[in-house]
């Protein structure tokens, strides 16, 4: 899978509406917070991509049970990943403007290294340079310059997203030592399922049977995290990456916060201040240099551990 395959106009455009509609997930889901509940906005998601992606499969003939071996991780990326990750962002939402989330959330790469330390993988010089580029871009959204310490709700909402983003790299190092049986298209449909079950029965519990006010903007933004952010966006960057070799679909991705970032000021007017953006650039540097180095050392490990999991 680390070898590209003849570039082809349809890979370009699925990567690159996959791109848009992730970028954009994160106003989306803010604009939800106003028509829905935490819990239920993570539970519909689920519930609605995990019905589009046996629908998908259905129509090529591929929904079958996982096999035996993949059962570990159909739990890792379902409940560490799609569960622990997404409820963590969404309720974190609730007080960080979506393109600052955004940009936080993807700090997922740069907690790989040291967990993959952790685990006895020995990182080479480069990784660890764009982890240090990358943690120290980290920092500056944490600096007193760009970040109000008094206002603890903003302060919350920002380790919530570390938090999510390092639920997210456990579920990653996972998926890198993993030996797929089944393709990651055909394992994802069992995984949001997996994700939703204890959500909507969270949501029933916590929030009731309405999951919201069923205006046309609970609808509309229903239907898009679910339904394009998560079934069809994940669907798009899976057959893209046939064709696309690993470093550049996995560097394309850092796009992402920056549609992010790009859709949230026009939308919600969030304003992008300098250490903002310099801290976003040294991070998505720093994610490039880590990407790159590990294609090197390995050439499918950066394909996992993006086609493996779902992007928010």
């Amino acid at each position: 899978m680390g070898t590209a395959a003849p570039l082809r106009v349809r890979d370009v455009l699925l990567l690159g509406c996959a791109i848009a509609c992730w970028g954009a997930n994160w106003t989306v889901m803010k604009l939800a917070l106003g028509h829905s509940t935490p819990l239920w906005i993570a539970a519909l998601r689920f519930t609605l991509g995990a019905a589009a992606m046996f629908a998908v499969l259905a129509a090529r003939g591929g929904v079958r049970l996982p096999p035996r071996n993949d059962l570990p991780i159909v739990v890792s990326v379902g409940l560490l990943h799609m569960l622990a990750n997404a409820t963590l962002v969404i309720f974190a939402l609730r007080f960080v403007p979506p393109g600052r989330s955004s940009v936080l959330s993807y700090t997922t790469p740069l907690w790989v290294v040291p967990l993959a330390m952790l685990l006895g993988e020995r990182p080479t010089a480069r990784a660890l340079g764009g982890t240090f580029l990358g943690l120290a871009g980290m920092a500056l959204l944490f600096s007193p310059t760009s970040l109000d310490w008094s206002d603890r709700q903003m302060v919350l909402g920002q380790i919530l997203l570390m938090l999510a983003a390092i639920a997210w790299s456990i579920c990653i190092v996972h998926i890198r030592g993993h030996r797929w049986q089944a393709s990651p298209l055909e394992l994802a449909p069992w995984q949001m399922l997996l994700a939703a079950a204890p959500l909507v029965i969270a949501a029933l519990a916590v929030d009731g049977p309405a999951p919201g006010d069923f205006g046309p903007a609970f609808w509309m933004t229903t239907l898009y995290t679910g339904v394009l952010a998560t079934a069809f966006a994940y669907w798009a960057v899976v057959e893209a990456n046939r064709r696309l070799s690993a470093i550049t679909a996995s560097n394309a991705l850092l796009a992402v916060p920056i549609v992010g970032l790009t859709v949230s000021a026009c939308v919600t007017g969030e304003k992008m201040d300098f250490w903002l953006i310099v801290g976003m650039l040294m991070m998505l540097a720093g994610i490039a240099i880590v990407a790159s180095a590990r294609r090197r050392q390995r050439s499918g490990a950066a394909i996992a551990g993006q086609t493996g999991v779902l992007r928010p």
